[in-house]
């Protein structure tokens, strides 16, 4: 179901994340559950998946995951501000040692001047830290598919990046 490059990091993701005894919990808008299911494909995942929330709409952002509807009419559901939120959330509601949120715009449609197609927030929380490190990327001249291709993949590298105390940033 998962390419051979996804289903490779997921594959790492698994086994770090088995090596150190965490779990990981998942917060999704863009991708719609995508990044579980790519990790829930790895035979083995069941010991570090806990769980996924998929908060498609405004209202289960803040019903779910306790986003701020203050911070979405302010920033948009589309920013680091609520990408950060969701994923404190997921922490919060799933007991999970690491969480990685993702908000965006996949289109073809809804992309504005100022919040194109293809503008999507990554955040990754850890249990042990307050906040969220939140980055943005811009998958232009993409596909939907390839938009939220990218935002897992993404996501994935970020969680092995930032969801094992590496304060330094992304691995190599």
């Amino acid at each position: 179901m998962f390419d051979e490059e996804l289903t490779t990091i997921a594959q790492q993701v698994v086994k770090e994340f088995g090596e150190a005894g965490f779990t990981i919990a998942t917060a999704e808008s863009c991708t719609g559950g995508l990044i579980g299911g790519c990790i829930t494909s790895v035979s083995g995942s069941s010991s570090v998946f806990n769980c996924g929330f998929i908060t498609y709409s405004n209202e289960a952002k803040s019903e779910v995951l306790d986003v701020q509807s203050e911070l979405i009419e302010e920033y948009g559901a589309v920013s680091p501000q609520v990408a950060s939120e969701m994923a404190i959330g997921a922490i919060k509601h799933s007991g999970s040692n690491a969480a990685v949120a993702v908000t965006g715009i996949a289109g073809p449609g809804g992309g504005t001047e100022t919040k194109p197609v293809g503008l999507v927030y990554i955040a990754v929380a850890t249990s042990d830290e307050e906040g969220a490190f939140v980055e943005d990327f811009n998958f232009t001249d993409m596909n939907r598919d390839e938009v939220r291709r990218e935002t897992i993949k993404e996501a994935l590298e970020m969680l092995l990046g930032y969801g094992l105390d590496d304060p330094e940033g992304l691995q190599a």
